[in-house]
């Protein structure tokens, strides 16, 4: 649980990790995170690379609600290109590439990537786990019911952390039995969600480390801080440094953000206050 495996490389994990998101796609629901000529996706890439970000998140298909589906060969058209200009650039890059197709997995790892982060945990392309099994990279695995297209309608729990638990498990279950060694959990913020859901889901986020695995929380942007706050995605930076500061003292070890410096700033002042805990502990 401490580590993931990412191009023989040893992640370290005690210390939470910054992922910052990379969009290609022209309807990602906060504009400023929308990337689509080469000289942007590089500039943006070096940005969030000398502010801290761990690995950089790359996702040529738009998975907010009621998104317009794509065909694989859109998708690859997209990523393939941007993933080999990013490795070229900056070798030493580790990055993922968001996406439920197995074709599109196997490629982008071919081209660069070091990891797969999956809104489906392999439930949309049966072939996604095998795939992911057999280039032996981490793999985030995410909460959801239905598609893009359709999980807006699917927002009903009777129980709504502990069936977001009993997923994950199975996930997790069916990915090792398959010998994927390196699993990330991801509870969906906003996924088959409204927005009480979402804080209940917060709000209980401790109950995930049952699960063993690291815990990534994505929260950044989203309508549960905009619509509570009653402010557009663009003024919705101070709301997410809240949320992702209570993620971090809930057992995050992955913060995925479109903004890296202040959820950096996060991680750094959260472990300070661990450490202070810790040290009047020890007296």
């Amino acid at each position: 649980m401490a580590s993931i495996n990412c191009k023989g490389n040893l992640i370290d994990l005690i210390t939470p990790r910054v992922m910052g998101i990379l969009n290609l796609t022209p309807d990602s629901f906060y504009e400023g995170s929308r990337f689509t000529n080469a000289d942007a996706v590089l500039a943006q890439a070096e940005k969030m690379l000398d502010e801290g970000a761990d690995f950089i998140d790359v996702g040529a298909y738009s998975s907010r609600p009621g998104a317009t589906d794509i065909s694989v060969d859109e998708e690859l058209s997209r990523l393939l290109p941007v993933v080999e200009v990013l490795v070229e650039n900056f070798p030493e890059v580790l990055l993922s590439v968001d996406t439920f197709r197995a074709k599109v997995a196997e490629e982008a790892i071919g081209a660069g990537a070091a990891m797969i982060n999956d809104i489906s945990a392999g439930l949309l392309d049966n072939q996604m786990l095998p795939t992911v099994a057999a280039l032996q990279v981490p793999y985030v695995m995410m909460h959801m019911k239905g598609s893009p297209q359709t999980m807006k309608n699917l927002a009903q729990y009777n129980d709504l952390v502990k069936e977001v638990i009993y997923y994950l498990s199975e996930r997790i279950a069916a990915a090792r039995a398959l010998g994927i060694n390196d699993l990330i959990i991801d509870p969906g913020f906003g996924f088959a969600k409204t927005i009480a859901h979402n804080f209940e889901l917060l709000d209980n986020a401790e109950r995930l480390q049952m699960l063993d695995v690291p815990v990534l929380i994505g929260v950044s942007r989203k309508s549960m801080i905009y619509k509570t706050l009653n402010v557009p995605a663009a003024e919705a930076l101070n709301g997410t440094t809240v949320l992702n500061t209570i993620a971090l003292q809930k057992g995050a070890s992955i913060l995925r953000v479109h903004d890296v410096k202040p959820a950096v700033e996060a991680v750094r002042l959260v472990q300070a206050l661990s450490q202070s805990e810790k040290g009047t502990a020890a007296i």
